[in-house]
């Protein structure tokens, strides 16, 4: 239960990161997405080797690198996290933050799926309705959208199947991330040298202060990134997914309280059928802790 509880924590402080990033990428804007990814990838793995170091961490490492059943999660997440991550600062980047949200509206609804299908969990009657509740949203806000709604549908799959690759791997935060920084690092050197090659960088020409800010993509990442492998070492992928619905909460409101993007009544809707989701995800949540507590702790579900 302690270590249930330490995962929960984890995973609510990645993720409420993870709803404030919108702020951080609009002032980097003047870069493309590709070249964003590749130095936000590079400094990554300059962070996480430095993590490694202080932490005494290279034996570790060097254990996971040697058992393919757990390298090989962790390399294919390293390919589906670079997808999410180029995808996402395209979509900021291009004033589509709010769809950007629909995406991780729908990231939780298809990693209970996963959950449920590949790993054999189990949900409560509640919980079924809390989802239902919030696929109704889903699907509204997919109406309203008026299209097919590519970027939400492509962070959906990446993360979704990212999680559960971090699951399936059940590596540390720090090891499991050092190997998919290392996983990706060369690709992200080779196009950061091609585009300067071919006169197109343009990182080093907008400033000291901007070529900070872009330093600074390793540590911001990185550390929402640990406390989410942490996570989902700890709790199940249904507690995991449905606490998901943090970040898509909080850049909605960015998309439209900050920079201003459409709003109209359906997404309203939307908006307050996912609270309602959450409100029976955290009464059932809580009902289901109070009751163990009284009648056999050791059983105390997740």
């Amino acid at each position: 239960m302690p270590e249930q509880r330490r995962g929960f924590g984890f995973g609510f402080a990645a993720y409420l990161i993870w709803g404030l990033f919108p702020l951080y990428w609009k002032l980097i804007d003047s870069s493309g997405a590709v070249e964003l990814l590749a130095h936000r990838i590079l400094w990554s793995l300059v962070t996480i080797v430095a993590l490694v170091l202080l932490r005494r961490r290279f034996g570790q490492v060097r254990a996971l690198l040697a058992e393919p059943r757990r390298r090989w999660p962790l390399v294919a997440g390293a390919v589906l996290i670079s997808v999410n991550w180029g995808t996402y600062i395209w979509a900021v980047n291009h004033d589509r933050i709010v769809e950007t949200s629909l995406g991780y509206f729908i990231t939780p609804l298809f990693t209970v799926l996963l959950g449920v299908i590949i790993l054999k969990e189990r949900l409560r009657v509640a919980q079924w309705i809390a989802v239902g509740v919030a696929f109704l949203a889903v699907a509204g806000l997919t109406v309203e959208n008026g299209r097919p709604p590519w970027v939400a549908i492509i962070l959906t799959f990446s993360f979704g199947f990212y999680g559960l690759a971090k699951k399936k791997a059940g590596a540390g935060a720090i090891e499991g991330m050092a190997v998919e920084s290392a996983t990706v690092a060369p690709l992200a050197l080779i196009a950061i040298l091609v585009l300067a090659v071919q006169g197109d960088a343009t990182v080093t020409h907008q400033g000291a202060g901007y070529l900070i800010l872009v330093l600074l993509t390793g540590p911001i990442t990185a550390v929402p990134l640990l406390l989410f492998g942490a996570a989902a070492t700890r709790v199940s992928m249904t507690t995991l997914g449905l606490l998901n619905y943090i970040a898509p909460i909080m850049q909605f409101v960015v998309g439209v309280v900050v920079f201003r993007e459409q709003m109209t009544p359906m997404r309203w809707a939307g908006f307050g059928l996912v609270w309602l989701a959450l409100v029976i995800f955290s009464w059932d949540g809580l009902t289901r802790r109070r009751r163990p507590s009284r009648l056999d702790p050791v059983t105390a579900p997740a």
